[in-house]
């Protein structure tokens, strides 16, 4: 066996988890490598939905741009559309992912990001790219074996594919991005709850202009209701836009209990015609796979100096737009709690807030994710056709509904009805930014319980609680406009205070660890020119917001103190887990 290489953290995996983590730990200034079992990075869309949370997050990692330049953008996505084929009938559409004027605006005032359509053969290069000018150090076709680990470190057993042999990587921590069947998981023990294997599903990727269907409608998502839609799958049909108009992913499911179909060309192109709705248009299949709809979740997302992230944690069906988002934001949590136990600045159990953070986020995404399929039937519903049923029925079904009868009526206000439901997949915003945190890296105010003033999973509710992502306000320094997000992040700590919070700023630049201040008010380093933030960040002008390096809330006192250093002390201690 060849000389042990060394690194500070081994990230197993390229996909969102793994890259992103790379990119954080290297912004950072952390030594990682990334090792893959793969030749290249991601060479089909998968993944896709990329949501304002997660366009924060590559805001502060420096890359928001460059994925900006190459996504499809928000105002293309929004007309999810209902048919029985992309060329035949159209039963209604629901103005999703921020397009209805109504969440456009919550859009707006929740964010300085704006959505975006980024397919993960796209988004991969953006993040590895950028980790590996960074420092990351990347292995292609370099595949995990085996890990062990002692007081000090994991030793990772690996598989050079090119040449055959095995070598040792010596990290001091590990993370497992290694997709929903995470060998590192795996061999880590982590316990997990539901199950694998749900509904079975195909991907079939394809070139053709459908423009002459599509560009009056631009959507990233067309949901055909054709006979055979309701078996296996992820509730209906699917064509999903890749690139505007001529890049396609279709999704269609088949009978997980009887294997998938033998995945010919022909057999794929039988499917995109049905589903298209044209016989004559020109279509290129460029790939198919089969995969099957999961709702696993891990209770655990650690074991010792061990970590996952992504897929290996939280394995669901792409409802909702949630994978790729919620992996890179665990990586995100994840990334400056290593650095700053590597660097010595916090204790290790810090450590321990990854899994009583990230853990119910991930269960909650497994359970939302699989609960919008079923979301999908009462549209069939209301058409009569979930029953065995002829193709010739079902099409009667659908023509019913054009009748001028009371029963008719009927059915087209079920149909709006059950259509319009489907906000709960397409626009769920307080899925999006709701995330509460509660672990030791928090430390509680003392204020009542939260109570949301409308649906959570719909309606996004800044709050400056601890516990909670900083809320977005327009300020001014000078000249230049920024969002209350720019002001932190950065890998170090905030400390946001107005007028008055001059024991606020001695407390912070008194501590050991690296505390940016910001001073918000007229005349100061920034400026509230439309009141926003003095709304919305529930202190006096002399209280102070702490804020992480991730850009959540750590701790928050309403007004000036004059114990402020002994209070932020204290704070920090807790939060870093030296209490």
């Amino acid at each position: 066996m060849s000389t042990v290489v060394e690194t500070d953290v081994l990230i197993v995996g390229s996909g969102p988890a793994g890259a992103s983590a790379a990119l954080a730990l290297s912004t950072y200034g952390v030594p990682n490598i990334v090792v893959t079992r793969y030749a290249s990075l991601a060479d089909t869309p998968r993944a896709h939905i990329t949501n304002q949370r997660t366009m924060e997050v590559l805001r502060d990692l420096g890359v928001e741009q460059d994925v900006i330049a190459q996504a499809t953008p928000q105002h293309l996505m929004g007309n999810t559309t209902f048919c029985t084929s992309l060329a035949g009938e159209e039963l209604g559409r629901v103005r999703s992912w921020g397009n209805d004027p109504l969440v456009q605006a919550a859009h707006e005032l929740a964010s300085p990001t704006r959505m975006c359509d980024m397919p993960q053969h796209l988004m991969e290069p953006v993040l590895v790219d950028a980790a590996v000018a960074r420092g990351t150090s990347l292995r292609f076709q370099t595949e995990y074996l085996s890990h062990t680990q002692d007081a000090d470190g994991v030793t990772v057993t690996v598989r050079d594919r090119l040449r055959g042999d095995t070598y040792e990587i010596r990290a001091k921590y590990l993370i497992g991005a290694d997709g929903g069947r995470s060998k590192v998981a795996e061999d880590a023990g982590l316990p997990m709850s539901g199950q694998m294997g749900v509904a079975g599903s195909i991907n079939i990727v394809f070139e053709a202009d459908l423009a002459r269907y599509t560009a009056h409608r631009p959507s990233t998502l067309y949901w055909v209701l054709a006979p055979g839609a309701t078996v296996g799958g992820i509730g209906a049909g699917l064509v999903r836009c890749v690139r505007p108009w001529n890049e396609w992913l279709i999704v269609w499911g088949y009978d997980v209990t009887a294997g998938a179909p033998d995945l010919t060309t022909e057999y794929a192109e039988s499917v995109v015609r049905q589903l298209v709705g044209d016989d004559e248009i020109p279509v290129t299949i460029k790939s198919s796979s089969a995969w099957t709809v999961n709702e696993m979740y891990a209770e655990t997302y650690s074991a010792g100096r061990v970590f996952c992230a992504g897929d290996a944690t939280h394995r669901h069906p792409p409802s909702n737009g949630l994978g790729s988002n919620t992996s890179i934001q665990d990586s995100y949590n994840l990334a400056w709690k290593l650095k700053l136990v590597l660097d010595g600045t916090a204790a290790p159990k810090l450590l321990d807030t990854y899994t009583a953070e990230r853990a119910p986020v991930g269960k909650q995404v497994v359970t939302r994710a699989n609960r919008s399929i079923g979301e999908t039937a009462p549209i069939f519903e209301a058409l009569d056709g979930l029953a065995p049923q002829t193709p010739e029925q079902l099409w009667a079904n659908i023509a019913a509904r054009k009748d001028a009868t009371e029963a008719a009526e009927k059915q087209r206000a079920r149909l709006r009805e059950a259509i319009a439901f489907k906000v709960y997949e397409f626009n769920a915003h307080g899925v999006d930014l709701n995330q509460r945190y509660a672990s030791a890296a928090i430390v509680p105010d003392g204020t009542p319980a939260e109570t949301f003033a409308r649906d959570p999973e719909l309606h996004h509710q800044p709050t400056s609680r601890p516990g909670a992502r900083v809320p977005h306000a327009w300020l001014t320094s000078g000249a230049r406009t920024l969002s209350t997000l720019d002001t932190v992040g950065k890998g170090r700590f905030t400390l946001l205070t107005g007028i008055g919070g001059e024991g606020w700023i001695r407390a912070a630049e008194a501590q050991d660890v690296e505390i940016a201040t910001v001073v918000v008010g007229p005349g100061q380093q920034c400026e509230d020119p439309y009141g926003d933030w003095a709304r919305l960040s529930e202190i006096s002008d002399a209280g102070a917001l702490l804020v992480r390096p991730d850009g959540f809330v750590a701790f928050r006192h309403a007004t000036a103190a004059p114990d402020a250093g002994a209070l932020l002390s204290d704070a920090l201690r807790r939060i870093l887990g030296h209490a």
